[in-house]
């Protein structure tokens, strides 16, 4: 059974710093795509963030909303995803998911956490 929860959201005034964690159980974390998604009240589920690879090239992806501010990472020993997130604004406000595919592409995610919210004042 795959199990990812998050921790690491919470409150923070605008131009401040937030690392989101993902413990993860139950699938090959080394063989998978991972990533980070968020979606705000009312509107659509983003992609944030993704980790895949094909050979021996790892890819990161990022949305350019957030691009030189959020760093994906993880730690396989510890079977862990990161999302280190930088000069935050009020409009990224939202939930914020773990999340992770069937294979090692990014379009393949299927699995997802329960979510930390992420609030940032003005």
């Amino acid at each position: 059974q795959v199990q990812m929860v998050e921790s690491g959201g919470g409150s923070v005034q605008a131009g401040g710093s937030l690392r989101l964690s993902c413990a993860v159980s139950g699938l090959s974390f080394n063989n998978v795509a991972m990533g980070w998604f968020r979606q705000a009240p009312g509107k659509e589920r983003e992609g944030v963030s993704c980790i895949s690879w094909t050979g021996g090239t790892t890819y990161y992806y990022y949305a350019d909303s957030v691009k030189g501010r959020f760093t994906i990472s993880k730690d396989n020993a510890n079977n862990t995803l990161y999302l280190q997130m930088n000069s935050l604004k009020p409009e990224e406000s939202a939930m914020y998911y773990c999340a992770a595919g069937h294979d090692r592409r990014c379009s393949s995610i299927a699995y997802w956490g329960q979510g930390t919210q992420v609030t940032v004042s003005s």
